[in-house]
């Protein structure tokens, strides 16, 4: 059954790439680990001996008492939301590798420009076997539908049971079908990097308000002296959220307009083959 088929190869393309309903708990861990042993190390912190070592959250040491020694320790002093924000850093950087060699490998193993530009000289020759043994050593996503196509085509030419106008719907079928395929595989995992642009910012928020309200409970519960370290503390805590926060958001947004434009070039070289496909077929056929 032809659907059947078609529904295996999106599954097939969908299944590519990292999954995230694994990989971010992992993530989440691996970020838990890295605000707990790398910046909670007590190295990080004046008095590191009084310590212990490991982490300062496993130490018997008053939080307020420990104070940081480096810009490690100062982020360890952000509060829980750090290992949150952490996490969120970690799989923007971990899904952007992953979108960035599953966009490569989309592109195929040739320069992508000079195969647009060999396989359209020969459609204007008609030399659909040719053109076809170019897809087979580009390979990728745009390969893959152009060849598709192609292949659409030369059964067509042989095809007497059609005329010239059903012919070419069936070709533009052939190649939307093989286009929407391949873009499914294309575009996974980009709402990650979409999400995090907006969710990291607002997480940081949080955390810059719980910092603000600890730093405003100093200023009032200490009567006419203000507690000037649980003050301190409390707006750099707030500051640190906000940092991480924009870094995260900034970054995410950054790569996905990236990966979104390279995920358009692609397309737009799918678009302008199947138009010489088109073109060569109505021409020659």
């Amino acid at each position: 059954m032809n659907v059947s088929k078609n529904d295996e190869q999106v599954v097939a393309r969908k299944a590519g790439g990292l999954n995230p309903a694994v990989i971010i708990p992992i993530l989440f861990v691996i970020g838990v680990c890295i605000y707990l042993f790398v910046l909670g190390n007590p190295g990080n912190f004046k008095d590191a001996e009084k310590l212990g070592g490991g982490s300062v959250a496993f130490s018997s040491v008053d939080g307020k008492d420990i104070h940081p020694e480096s810009f490690l320790g100062i982020i360890y002093k952000g509060g829980v939301i750090v290992p949150i924000l952490i996490t969120f850093m970690i799989t923007v950087i971990v899904f952007s590798f992953e979108r960035y060699f599953v966009l490569g490998k989309a592109a195929g193993k040739g320069n992508l420009d000079n195969f647009v530009v060999q396989v359209r000289s020969l459609l204007n020759q008609n030399k659909i076997d040719e053109a076809l043994e170019e897809c087979d050593r580009q390979q990728g996503s745009v390969g893959n539908v152009v060849k598709e196509g192609l292949t659409t085509y030369k059964a067509l030419s042989h095809d007497t049971t059609l005329n010239k106008e059903q012919k070419m719907v069936a070709l533009n079928k052939a190649i939307e079908e093989a286009t929407t395929l391949e873009m499914p595989m294309l575009e996974k995992n980009m709402m990650i990097l979409s999400t995090l642009g907006t969710v990291a910012t607002l997480i940081a928020l949080l955390g810059t308000v719980i910092g603000m309200i600890k730093a405003f409970f100093a200023l009032g519960s200490g009567g006419g002296t203000p507690d000037a370290a649980a003050l301190s503390t409390g707006i750099s805590e707030a500051l640190i959220n906000t940092a991480l926060g924009i870094g995260t958001s900034a970054i995410a947004i950054i790569l996905y307009n990236y990966f979104t434009s390279k995920i358009d070039g692609l397309t737009y070289k799918i678009d302008e083959i199947a138009m010489s496909i088109q073109q060569s077929f109505a021409e020659f056929n």
